[in-house]
């Protein structure tokens, strides 16, 4: 039984945005360039401060680029992941 209260309520969000959709019709391209923006910045954010602790770590550590790459590829997954809870809200 636990296993529908999930599904039920994705039903019920998917039925109560096509309902605001039928009554406001399609969200301005302002709002859509704005949601692009902060899609944007969820990813580049993150990324950003992978490559600074990486480079802290890096530094720290005696050189080389390791953490560095690490750091990237942490920021990009988690700021993807971010985005596409973002967007699954949008």
């Amino acid at each position: 039984m636990a296993d529908r209260e999930p599904l039920e309520e994705e039903v019920r969000r998917r039925v109560d945005r096509r309902r605001d959709w039928e009554r406001h019709g399609e969200r301005p391209p302002a709002r859509n360039l704005a949601l692009m923006g902060v899609v944007g910045w969820l990813i580049t954010g993150p990324m950003l401060l992978g490559v600074a602790l990486g480079r802290w770590a890096d530094r720290a550590a005696g050189g080389g680029v390791t953490f560095t790459a690490a750091g990237v590829v942490a920021g990009v997954a988690l700021g993807s992941w971010m985005a596409w809870r973002r967007l699954r809200e949008a």
